[in-house]
């Protein structure tokens, strides 16, 4: 039998191999579930990688790559992962489609990152539900499977045991999510912490995330953007900002807006956000009190901006990913 790591405990993850792999979505599993965590104790996960076809194998950035596992892993998988496909217009062939419904029948689960919701499509086990997968392959998508609900919008999208997410990136924000469904916030974010990454990026999460950064560091700007940063409960009209930029209105609002690329009203609110974020996360202050500290004033205005910038309400933001969260 194929070598899988001894742990019997553990649930096995299996990442899909492919002539073309996408590099960096199957270093994003192996990284996550095929590292040894002891510190998180036993029962960690076991990672297992499945070629679907004979190899050598070709991967971006030049590699070829001989893979231990073959599809005989499928069978015994409680996780298996399409790490990105070959192309939105590359058909996904219809052994593979087989082996993945025949391990969704007996219980496993299946995820896909960016392109690889194309496999995960191609079974028909996500028609009538959501899916993601990242903007550049909307159209694709719509057009080869518009039975799947189709969402471009969001980080990643769990559809009982069938998972979806978008570009690169939010792989990493989606195996954090079955992490913490399986081992508890702690886990999460102890992976996290070694990622070097934000454990708190939630699916609903627009995959544009605007950033309160200014797009040219060394603006004029940039000295009252840090004072606005330092200071966000300060009360901040256009006017006022104009005058310490020491500029016309006019003009301001122009290079403000080449500058962040936001409005200065949508800035300080994303500034205020990013704030009580992290009072949401790290305290147990009332809303109430962290719409005062963060800028907003009164919660309907927190509630207002914070919806809009995470997809989350406040309470619902620190029931998540708050320090005292439940798994």
């Amino acid at each position: 039998m194929d070598n899988i790591p001894p742990n019997p405990a553990g649930p096995l993850v299996v990442a899909l191999v492919y002539d073309g792999l996408c590099t960096f979505e199957f270093a994003i599993t192996a990284e996550i579930f095929g590292l040894a965590r002891p510190e998180l104790g036993p029962g960690w996960y076991r990672f297992a990688a499945a070629a679907i076809e004979p190899g050598p194998l070709r991967a971006q950035g030049g590699l070829r790559l001989t893979v231990d596992g073959g599809l005989d892993l499928l069978e015994q998988a409680d996780l298996i992962i399409a790490p990105g496909w070959k192309g939105a217009g590359v058909p996904v062939p219809p052994f593979l489609i087989d082996r993945l419904r025949a391990a969704h029948d007996r219980g496993a689960r299946l995820a896909s990152i960016c392109s690889g919701a194309f496999v995960l499509a191609a079974t028909g086990l996500l028609d009538g539900k959501r899916l993601a997968t990242h903007w550049r392959y909307a159209d694709a998508m719509a057009q080869a499977y518009p039975a799947v609900r189709l969402d471009a919008d969001v980080l990643y999208v769990q559809e009982g045991r069938l998972f979806t997410s978008a570009g690169s990136a939010a792989g990493i924000d989606l195996m954090l999510h079955i992490i913490r469904s399986d081992f508890g916030h702690d886990a999460a974010n102890s992976v996290a912490r070694r990622l070097v990454v934000p454990a708190h990026r939630s699916g609903g999460q627009a995959q544009f995330v605007p950033r309160p950064v200014p797009r040219q560091p060394q603006s004029r700007l940039s000295p009252l953007l840090d004072r606005i940063r330092a200071d966000p409960q300060q009360v901040w009209t256009v006017a006022d900002m104009a005058q310490a930029a020491a500029m016309s209105e006019r003009t301001f609002l122009r290079r403000f807006q080449e500058a962040t690329g936001h409005t200065p009203g949508d800035w300080l609110a994303l500034v205020r956000v990013e704030l009580a974020k992290t009072l949401l996360e790290t305290t147990s202050l009332p809303v109430e009190e962290v719409a005062r500290l963060a800028g907003f004033g009164a919660p309907p205005t927190l509630r207002h901006h914070f919806s809009r910038a995470t997809g989350l309400s406040p309470r619902d933001y620190r029931d998540r990913f708050g320090a005292g969260a439940s798994p």
